[in-house]
């Protein structure tokens, strides 16, 4: 995450040594650590936003059988199923969420 971070800023960037960014000549690339701080940040949300879809993806999987041809949702199955494709409108980490509780 550290070098994806570093790459994101300083493109001309050829390698990180020890999280130190060095260009073609070797020269060390001085960074700044505001701009490096928020582009870790949102490389973060990213990731937890990805797990979180993860998440919500196997548990749409788990109920696709409902939505079969040969039967018949119920109300409450078709409002858990938009639940868990809304859920990513209300929460960005799985550390946060409140999942809604899977109907019987």
């Amino acid at each position: 995450m550290i070098h994806e971070a570093i790459y994101q800023l300083y493109p001309s960037t050829v390698s990180v040594i020890d999280d130190t960014p060095y260009d073609i000549e070797g020269n060390e690339i001085a960074v700044d650590m505001d701009d490096y701080n928020s582009i870790v940040s949102d490389i973060v949300a990213e990731l937890e936003l990805k797990q979180l879809r993860a998440k919500r993806d196997i548990l749409l999987v788990e109920t696709d059988w409902w939505m079969m041809p040969d039967r018949t949702a119920t109300n409450e199955q078709i409002a858990y199923r938009q639940a868990l494709r809304d859920i990513t409108n209300t929460y960005n980490s799985l550390e946060d969420v409140v999942w809604p509780t899977k109907p019987e």
